[in-house]
Parts: structure tokens; C-alpha cells; sequence
């Protein structure tokens, strides 16, 4: 998802207000996990994502397929938030809000994001290793992984925790081979 500076800035209070919402209601865990549905379902559709991004349609049109993709049972505060973003003419950052809203809940909660990337799907236990070995590293109470599968790095892994960077891919190993014989002149 393409993030500049700006939509960053304005993002970041509208997920505070969320945040003060959830847990004023006790619902930080369900509304993480709305989030991580509407950040899933714009992922997956790009369809909806230019249509909620779309200046040009109506706010009410733009509400009537917000309340469809939700369905009857959602949660009332997230419905609430999205029709507020339609009228402030915000919607449109709903994807940096979702993220900035994960990343305020990961704090609250003392997990760090994992972002692993692979040249195959990882394993239960590779999954689980993984887990243990970021644990390790940040010191955090718990790990979300975020996967990814990249045939280019040949073979091994890739792991991003926030800048710090584990990178024990196969391609990886080249590169460093590389610079230390290209040093060696």
C-alpha cells in the first residue's frame, strides 16, 4: 500500500480515535480484528479500494456498500468510524488508518510485527521457531507474522522486525560472498 507522509499524518489521529473508542468499550481485540478484515478485503479487492477512493461517488453510495461489505452483524463502533470517515471525506485513508490502528494495538498489547519472507509457505514449526527466535531478539510478549513468498531469494529466510533486518536467505549469502571478495582487491 502506497503511504506518503501526509495521509500518514492525518491517519494517525483518526486510529488514536479509534483506539480511545475500543478501549473506552473493551473492544481493541474486535476491532483488531475488523481491521485486519477491511485491510484483507482492500488487499484482495481492488475494486473496492478504487471505488472507496473514488472522489467523484457519492458519499451515500459509498456508505451503502460500506454497510454491505460489513453485513448485518458488525460491530457497532467500526460502522460508526467508516460512516464518519465517508462524511469527513476520509475514507479514502482507510488502509494507513487500519495499519496505524494495529500498530497502536500491538503496543497495547506488547507484540511486534514479524514480516517473513520465504521462498515456500513456512510450516507449523518453522512458523513456530520463527516466533520464538523474534521473541528472543525484541523481547516482546508476543509475534504477528506477516508472510510473504519470494522465489528470488533462492532458499532460507528473511525476517523485518520494525528496522532491524535478519536476512538469512541464500541470495543474501551471495551478496555478502560478493562484497567480501570484491574487497579483497
Amino acid at each position: 500500500m502506497q503511504s506518503t507522509l501526509y495521509s500518514s499524518e492525518i491517519a494517525e489521529p483518526y486510529a488514536q480515535a479509534l483506539m480511545s473508542v475500543a478501549k473506552e468499550h473493551n473492544q481493541t481485540e474486535a476491532l483488531g480484528q475488523d481491521a485486519r478484515t477491511l485491510l484483507e478485503l482492500l488487499e484482495n479487492s481492488e475494486e473496492l479500494k478504487g471505488f472507496i477512493q473514488n472522489p467523484t461517488i457519492a458519499e451515500s453510495n459509498k456508505k451503502a456498500v460500506l454497510q454491505k461489505v460489513l453485513g448485518d452483524n458488525a460491530n457497532v463502533y467500526l460502522s460508526n468510524f467508516l460512516m464518519l470517515l465517508v462524511d469527513k471525506r476520509r475514507i479514502a485513508l482507510l488502509p494507513e488508518i487500519c495499519d496505524k490502528y494495529l500498530t497502536e494495538l500491538r503496543k497495547l498489547n506488547n507484540v511486534v510485527l514479524a514480516e517473513v519472507t520465504s521462498v515456500r509457505e513456512l510450516t507449523p514449526e518453522q512458523r513456530q521457531t520463527v516466533t520464538e527466535k523474534v521473541k528472543q531478539i525484541s523481547g516482546a510478549q508476543s509475534v504477528e507474522l506477516k508472510t510473504s513468498i519470494d522465489a528470488d531469494i533462492l532458499g532460507g529466510i528473511i525476517i523485518k522486525v520494525g528496522s532491524q533486518v535478519l536476512d538469512a536467505s541464500l541470495s543474501g549469502q551471495l551478496r555478502r560472498i560478493g562484497f567480501s571478495l570484491g574487497g579483497l582487491k
